[in-house]
């Protein structure tokens, strides 16, 4: 059951973030001119080596170490992920991935 929320969860992040290059591709054409596959395979690489990397919230937990020290709080437990299944790892190899190797084929 997990294992298909995860599997659902990755989908629903793919479809967004599908969604939301396309938009941004389309805009980028609006105002440069250009090829739309071009800036959409160029959108979808960057877009997925940033949900890579910053997928599992780390860099928003370390931004906030110093105000939650300044307000005399614990730092955030790693089990604390707002009702999400996926890790980091899984955002990686089921969302980022794909989504830079769809931007690789799109640029070939």
């Amino acid at each position: 059951m997990t294992v298909l929320r995860g599997l659902r969860e990755a989908l629903v992040l793919f479809v967004i973030a599908l969604v939301v290059v396309a938009v941004a591709a389309g805009v980028w054409v609006a105002v440069s001119g250009g090829e739309f596959v071009t800036r959409l395979g160029i959108a979808l690489v960057i877009v997925g080596g940033l949900l890579g990397v910053t997928g599992d919230l780390t860099l928003s937990r370390v931004g906030m170490l110093g105000a939650r020290a300044t307000f005399g709080l614990a730092p955030e437990r790693e089990t604390g992920g707002g009702g999400r299944v996926l890790t980091g790892v899984g955002i990686f190899l089921f969302v980022g991935l794909p989504l830079v190797v769809a931007g690789i084929m799109l640029l070939s």
